[in-house]
């Protein structure tokens, strides 16, 4: 009779599970450009419409972040385009490889693909037309005469498969002052005239907007870029309903319907979730939350991320330095080992962890409690180091075992370096925890990415007072903090 609650438990379990994956809402994600988002609002309109539980994880990122969190689970669907897997995922396919040819290789893959959606959104290189009028550039060959021209592309075309080092290849390119920029950043670096020529997409509507040429790819360098959509393969069976709405979406954009969009989103200041629902003729949701809203979600958002790490840092890294300061050879290896975490980008930090730990809060706690180690071990080893060793001869002489001496005299007179540590750690978070939105985290660093996408200064500075005045905030509520767990009679000292 013992084993039959188990058992019951059991069939309860298992005929509630199926009902607790139905329950889970289809995550869609999108990457950090204007197109991306639309495309990730229309389908999770289209979605909504076919009665379907459906969120939109905005701005995750570049393709390899947004590729990795589809087949690690993270995120069910998001749009992308032909030529990026061909030439950037899907290395062993043709460059002209068809839809078919493509659904054969991601089916292996747990990965399902949409016939297009109807227009193609290829690279391209662009000038200003009077730069290129008086240079007499008409196409890309062009630029072989140039060689002083200086060239700003998108941050992954730099380095992409089919970007700039295979396009120097194809048109024996000799530029050599070619710099790195964010996509969006790129078009009022060549307005301004900082760089000469940048990577476009064909339907962005700044191309018109700010008076570009599009230079023709005369050696026919790039492929096509249909735009579609990935989905996990295992959404057939669980939410035929989701796929079957990504499906009635193909053939249904062309080129100008999504070039008005953009526009539509990006230069009128529309919001991406009202284009979309234009776009499919569907209801729009309530307007967007007010600023003191967003403020309250984003500041929680942040606070937790930073308290998260913190605490789980201040978990490790007080006893790490107490082992620092007592063994001297160890403390050595442990100071050096936290020292080279800090070596590490940030962003490069965060994208580390997407691996290990996918997308969104986990992973940016993860990588910001890496980064909090350092000034937490270092103060609380030279803290306890600095002691003055005429006390700790007097505690011992006392016959105080080591765990009390540790606890009543060394961590108390060590408190104001351990605060301090504390302190510059919990100020560092503040700041790096704004990169964490571009893994999903949300924060103060959505709106700052949002209008840097968007170009709007209002958008950048929701992100970025917050996040300053948040700083100044915590290194106030530390060294209140500091002042009161100090002895009265060091605090004296201090001022002496």
């Amino acid at each position: 009779m013992t084993g039959m609650p188990a058992r019951i438990a059991i069939v309860l379990l298992a005929g509630l599970l199926p009902v607790l994956a139905i329950a889970q809402p289809v995550r869609i994600g999108s990457k950090q450009f204007t197109e991306s988002v639309i495309l990730g609002e229309i389908a999770r309109l289209a979605a909504r419409d076919a009665g379907v539980q459906a969120v939109h994880e905005r701005e995750l990122g570049g393709t390899r972040i947004l590729w990795k969190a589809l087949q690690q689970g993270d995120i069910d669907a998001y749009p992308e385009y032909t030529g990026t897997l061909t030439h950037e995922l899907l290395q062993d396919v043709p460059a002209d490889a068809d839809i078919a040819t493509l659904r054969a290789r991601l089916e292996p893959l747990g990965i399902g693909i949409t016939d297009p959606l109807g227009f193609d959104n290829t690279y391209a290189i662009g000038m200003r037309q009077d730069e290129a009028a008086r240079l007499d550039i008409r196409r890309i060959s062009d630029l072989r005469a140039h060689p002083s021209l200086r060239l700003g592309f998108s941050n992954e075309f730099m380095d992409r498969g089919d970007g700039w080092p295979g396009l120097r290849r194809a048109y024996a390119l000799p530029q050599t002052k070619v710099s790195g920029l964010d996509h969006v950043l790129s078009y009022r670096a060549v307005a301004s005239g900082a760089v000469d020529a940048i990577d476009l997409y064909s339907t962005d509507a700044e191309i018109p907007y700010y008076h570009l040429r599009t230079l023709p790819d005369d050696r026919h360098y790039f492929p096509r870029y249909q735009a579609v959509f990935l989905y996990r393969l295992a959404l057939e069976r669980d939410e035929p309903a989701f796929v079957a709405a990504l499906r009635r979406l193909a053939g249904r954009i062309d080129e100008q319907a999504m070039r008005t969009m953009n526009a539509a989103v990006k230069l009128d200041g529309r919001r991406d979730s009202a284009v979309a629902a234009d776009f499919l003729g569907t209801r729009v949701e309530a307007g967007r939350r007010g600023l003191w809203q967003r403020l309250r979600q984003r500041s929680v958002e942040h606070i937790e991320l930073v308290a998260s790490s913190l605490g789980l840092a201040l978990a490790l890294a007080i006893p790490l330095g107490i082992v620092a300061a007592r063994r001297r050879r160890l403390g050595t290896l442990v100071i050096a080992a936290t020292g080279v975490l800090q070596t590490v980008p940030s962003l490069a930090m965060f994208v580390f962890m997407i691996p290990l730990l996918g997308i969104g809060t986990w992973p940016a706690v993860a990588a910001l409690f890496l980064y909090s180690l350092l000034p937490i071990v270092r103060n609380t080893h030279a803290g306890l180091v600095g002691i003055a060793p005429e006390l700790m001869e007097s505690a011992a002489a006392l016959g105080l075992p080591r765990r009390v001496r540790l606890r009543r005299i060394e961590l108390p007179l060590a408190m104001r370096s351990i605060l301090a540590g504390i302190k510059t750690a919990a100020v560092i978070n503040v700041g790096t925890a704004t990169l964490a939105a571009l893994i999903g985290a949300g924060g103060y660093g959505q709106p700052i990415l949002t209008g840097i996408r968007l170009d709007s200064i209002p958008l950048i500075l929701e992100g970025a007072i917050p996040a300053a005045v948040l700083a100044l905030l915590v290194q106030g509520l530390f060294e209140l903090v500091e002042r009161w767990l100090t002895p009265r009679g060091l605090r004296l000292q201090a001022r002496q």
